[in-house]
């Protein structure tokens, strides 16, 4: 599922330095993920970094858009061609492999 802001967003803005793929933006009220620019971060850490710093917890899956983990990994090396031969799927970079 890609990951979605909730509305108990406290707009402190933690997550969006950490988002690997610049999918999360100052929206209207609150702080929003891009769902063609989120792969969860699979690619590049286990968790999904936005959730790890969220001090309200409002970053969570979004029951609306629910993905596999090879889409993700895919759109990661689309939106990272210079990297993508270093993305590899693993425990440490894939939370599907926990």
């Amino acid at each position: 599922m890609s990951t979605m802001i909730t509305e108990e967003c406290i707009n402190c803005g933690v997550c969006e330095p950490e988002c690997p793929n610049d999918a999360i933006s100052e929206g209207e009220e609150t702080f929003v993920i891009d769902p063609q620019l989120c792969t969860e971060c699979v690619g590049f850490h286990e968790t999904e970094q936005c959730a790890e710093v969220c001090p309200v917890d409002c970053c969570v899956p979004d029951p609306n858009i629910e993905e596999a983990e090879q889409l993700l990994f895919d759109r990661a090396k689309a939106i990272h061609p210079a990297q993508a031969g270093a993305l590899e799927l693993s425990a440490e970079t894939s939370r599907f492999r926990q």
